[in-house]
């Protein structure tokens, strides 16, 4: 198995891990903390609300499934590689900077869709650390579907 591959499924498998981690918190925020044991829960605040909980959750599985599809991807075209080298860091690169979004979302007031403030809240450093990675990789992100496209549809593969 060529090794861009195997460190895709890796890293999908981290970020994968990542976006579970945020299914642990998104029932904390709902129930308010942490079940002990049936019908004992340690009761603590969650910062964010849970629907910002679900967003990272739900989000970032989707950002690792991206990872391994792209593992795939790769693996069924013939690139050069350049060009599988440029689609390894694109994806990873997006996966990554999606998944700092999400959690930034949980403590930004303004959900970390703008460096500003935005009708949703006020600026802050977590909204500014998630919105630059992910608006930079979501260009990224189009740049590589792009290639991906055109090497799909090339007669040359």
């Amino acid at each position: 198995m060529n090794s861009k591959i195997r460190n895709m499924i890796g890293h999908s498998a981290v970020v994968i891990f990542i976006a579970l981690l945020a299914g642990w918190g998104l029932a904390m925020s709902l129930i308010g903390g942490f079940e002990i044991f049936p019908g004992y829960i340690l009761p603590f605040e969650m910062p964010g609300d849970p629907s910002a909980w679900a967003r990272a959750h739900t989000g970032g599985l989707l950002n690792g499934l991206l990872v391994l599809a792209f593992a795939w991807v790769l693996s069924s075209l013939n690139l050069d590689e350049k060009k599988s080298f440029h689609i390894w860091w694109m994806i990873v690169g997006t996966a990554y900077a999606n998944t700092v979004f999400y959690w930034a979302g949980i403590l930004a007031p303004n959900r970390a869709i703008t460096a500003g403030s935005n009708r949703l809240g006020e600026a802050s450093l977590a909204g500014l650390v998630g919105f630059l990675p992910a608006a930079v990789f979501a260009l990224v992100l189009m740049a590589a579907m792009v290639i991906v496209a055109r090497a799909a549809f090339s007669k040359d593969n």
